[in-house]
């Protein structure tokens, strides 16, 4: 599953060929959290409270790099590094 961003513990990553909605995976010290692109939102999974909040910051900031990503993924292609949320 390749990384596209960490920060604060979190890591960021996406699946190729994963399933719709466009989502990422969020995993913070053994919970994971599928998040949806558009709308930004907890598909399923878990987060603690002050991550899930980071996650969500960062996903508002990086939406479109985040849906390019998506399709970058879905056509096979590598995934561009995102920045860290600082």
């Amino acid at each position: 599953m390749p990384r596209v961003s960490e920060f604060f513990g979190i890591t960021i990553s996406m699946y190729y060929d994963d399933h719709n909605p466009p989502h990422f995976h969020a995993i913070y010290r053994g919970a994971e959290a599928e998040v949806g692109i558009d709308p930004i939102g907890i598909i399923q999974g878990k987060l603690p409270v002050r991550a899930l909040s980071l996650v969500l910051e960062w996903a508002a900031l990086h939406q479109a790099e985040l849906r390019s990503n998506w399709l970058r993924a879905s056509e096979h292609r590598p995934l561009s590094k995102i920045s860290p949320l600082e």
